[in-house]
């Protein structure tokens, strides 16, 4: 990087950090410090969910994933408007009336201590994991443009975030959100811009998609029906409808951001803006994913995206052999290409795909080597993106798009430690250990666990690396939970004869059943969020019936 690039990025994040700590002012209590005071308009609100679930891994992971897999990751969000509807008219108002900090603390009032502390502690564990994932994006891509040790570098993203969370509360992650929020449209719409210019002379915005479209690249529906198909319009619409069900309405990082809405009906505009803009937004992303695919095409992408591992084994004449084979294979999809682009005709198309699938297995046979030679859990996706920006971007874009991969992650990191925070001292400090403790003491306890679970994410960045596409990986962890949290709620607000004894262990075997399902079948993460709701509606009505019927003999005995 040159000095104006690390100018962008040096200011970016000082001034990040001193807006932060400057909220101190408004957390002193601890509703100020948790809910912001229910103080805030709906498009702060709206702005700070989209860029919870807008993190560095959306910007890293998800351009990765199209460049290597095109756009039928859209279809993962096909069912976010029909959940945040729902939400709208059911949760929203619910929790606004209920007055709480958490969406845990009905739980107790529904049914007791036990089911309120159990899903609570499920929530805490899965945005742990998740949490940890976020982080090590950012450090992925500063690992490589410094030259840094990977570990320091996620300690070093990870902890300049927790600093300003841990004294500035949600007033101060709201606020930076919407900051943030800026930085990240302005850096992908010039990174569109800048691609857009560097194809070769000739070759045209369309022309460029119509390669991509000729390979698939720009498939967006998939109507086949299959459990173990990863992206398909079902499995968004069935799979991804009750994620983010799970997610919205009953993950602690996305309730607390509608809980500081001034109103309902500013809290429900809230999530209708995130309904409306999340698919048109990610669509974008992926697009720009297809698009550095596409510039591709024309100028030679490095044989494998992490370039300490090419430094590894650049001197083994095996390896050499593939960089060779691999630059012919570039070469004749190269001349392929553009002679599709110039004549559509099928003969030409034929070609171009052949081409392709010949590069695809050079590069194949680069990273087998480097698992075979290096690193088994080896992965490139999450190199792809952050690779072409240092490589191909003019001086200052560079910085500009750095800045917005530590502001995505950044506002993610925050929300999510900041609801962390609110869960472990709402939900387990002051309800089990200090009920009747002063505000002041609230919001101390609610720093140190901020500080704490920092530490705790990254130390799970540390592991989530190499675990494939970031993007999937961190929608993973949340899989495993969300659906049976989901389940919990739905028992709550709808089964009207369920019990706190059916409640707790309908959420057990709705955890036990998704990884069991992960474990022993071949069914894609989506459907895990619908086995575990079931299976925790199903059991813990069950389970709650036999408990009305037990205290209903205990009552005719009387």
């Amino acid at each position: 990087m040159k000095l104006l690039d690390w100018a962008v990025v040096v200011a970016y994040l000082v001034y990040v950090i001193w807006d932060g700590i400057r909220m101190t002012k408004h957390s002193d209590s601890k509703e100020g410090y948790f809910l912001a005071n229910r103080s805030l308009p709906w498009w702060a609100v709206g702005l700070s969910v989209m860029a919870t679930q807008l993190s560095a891994i959306t910007l890293v992971g998800t351009t990765g994933q199209a460049y290597s897999d095109g756009m039928r990751f859209i279809q993962f969000y096909y069912g976010l408007p029909f959940a945040m509807i729902i939400l709208c008219v059911t949760v929203v108002p619910f929790f606004h009336r209920a007055n709480v900090f958490t969406a845990y603390e009905y739980l107790e009032k529904r049914f007791d201590v036990r089911v309120r502390t159990l899903t609570s502690f499920f929530f805490l564990i899965s945005r742990g994991l998740g949490v940890g994932t976020i982080i090590s994006a950012p450090s992925i891509v500063l690992s490589i443009v410094f030259g840094w040790n990977l570990i320091a570098t996620i300690f070093a993203i990870g902890l300049s975030t927790t600093v300003y969370t841990v004294f500035g509360g949600v007033q101060a992650v709201t606020w930076t959100d919407v900051k943030q929020m800026i930085v990240i449209f302005v850096g992908l719409a010039v990174c569109f811009v800048v691609i857009l210019w560097s194809f070769p002379a000739g070759v045209s915005l369309y022309d460029g998609l119509h390669l991509a479209g000729s390979l698939g690249k720009l498939n967006t529906v998939d109507t086949s029906f299959s459990l173990t198909e990863k992206y398909t319009i079902w499995s968004g619409l069935i799979g991804g409808l009750f994620l983010m069900l799970g997610y919205f309405g009953c993950d602690q990082s996305q309730v607390q951001r509608f809980l500081t809405a001034k109103s309902v009906d500013e809290g429900r505009t809230s999530l209708l803006m995130s309904a409306f803009l999340k698919i048109p937004m990610q669509f974008f992303i992926l697009l720009i994913g297809v698009m550095v695919f596409i510039f591709y095409q024309f100028t030679a992408p490095p044989i494998v995206f992490n370039a300490a591992e090419v430094a590894k084994a650049e001197n083994d004449p095996r390896f050499q052999t593939i960089e060779r084979n691999f630059a012919e294979a570039h070469a004749t999809r190269r001349d392929a290409a553009i002679n599709f682009s110039e004549k559509p005709i099928a003969e030409f198309r034929q070609a171009y795909a052949e081409s392709d699938r010949a590069f695809n297995d050079t590069r194949k046979e680069a990273v087998a080597y480097i698992k075979e030679t290096s690193d088994k859990s080896f992965n490139d996706v999450n190199y792809a993106f952050p690779t072409f920006i240092l490589q191909n971007m003019p001086m200052g874009v560079i910085g500009l798009l750095i800045a917005a991969i530590f502001a995505a992650a950044m506002s993610s990191i925050s929300a999510e430690l900041n609801a962390l925070a609110t869960a472990t001292t709402i939900d387990f400090y002051r309800r089990l250990y200090a009920p009747e403790a002063s505000d002041a003491h609230y919001v101390a306890v609610g720093r140190i666990s901020t500080f704490i679970w920092g530490i705790f994410a990254c130390i799970v960045a540390i592991f989530a690396t190499n675990l494939g596409s970031l993007i999937e990986v961190v929608n993973k962890f949340g899989s495993f939970f969300y659906g049976s949290l989901l389940g919990v709620f739905v028992l709550a607000f709808v089964v009207k004869r369920a019990r706190a004894r059916g409640a707790f262990f309908g959420l057990l075997f709705g955890i036990a059943s998704v990884w069991i399902a992960s474990w022993y079948t071949n069914i894609e993460f989506l459907w895990f969020n619908v086995i575990g709701c079931l299976v925790t509606v199903i059991a813990g009505y069950l389970i709650s019936l036999t408990e009305s019927k037990r205290r209903d003999a205990e009552t005719q005995s009387l």
